[in-house]
């Protein structure tokens, strides 16, 4: 089975689903004041850049990655569906951004992400790939339900 990365322009109504089912997945699992992902709309700003990863023509999960200006980037909306996670495909997703990231010369990506035990394998992730702990950044503001990751390029 072949994984296929590419640019997505959020205008397919599967795509829409997946965000969709991305926005559940994450007001389900914190406080709706601490739920910080781009709804369909944002994920469109000219900042932002969105991929789809396939599966033999299923749409299987996303990820973006947005300009933060001044040589960074901040992920978001990194999702896989439910049913295929363990299967490494976030890590694939991830390892496709930060390339895109060393292309584009950033010298830094941050990311937030749930306190919350749901959030764990997240977490890992990116601990795996040298994030490391910070404090809000950008509009952020201090929040328990909140981690905030740094990763130094």
């Amino acid at each position: 089975m072949t994984i296929d990365i590419r640019p997505d322009d959020l205008t397919s109504a599967e795509m829409a689903d997946l965000i969709a089912t991305h926005a559940q997945t994450m007001l389900a699992s914190s406080p709706p004041g601490s739920c910080h992902f781009l709804p369909i709309d944002g994920l469109r700003h000219p900042s932002v850049s969105v991929w789809s990863m396939w599966e033999d023509g299923a749409l299987i999960g996303c990820g973006a990655l947005k300009d933060l200006g001044n040589g960074g980037g901040e992920i978001k909306s990194m999702h896989t569906r439910a049913h295929l996670r363990g299967r490494g495909l976030g890590r694939r997703m991830l390892e496709h951004i930060l390339g895109v990231a060393r292309a584009r010369g950033y010298t830094g990506l941050w990311l937030e992400t749930g306190s919350m035990d749901a959030f764990i394998p997240a977490r890992r992730l990116y601990e795996s790939y040298g994030f490391t702990c910070t404090g809000p950044f950008g509009d952020y503001a201090e929040d328990p339900n909140s981690v905030f990751m740094h990763l130094q390029m």
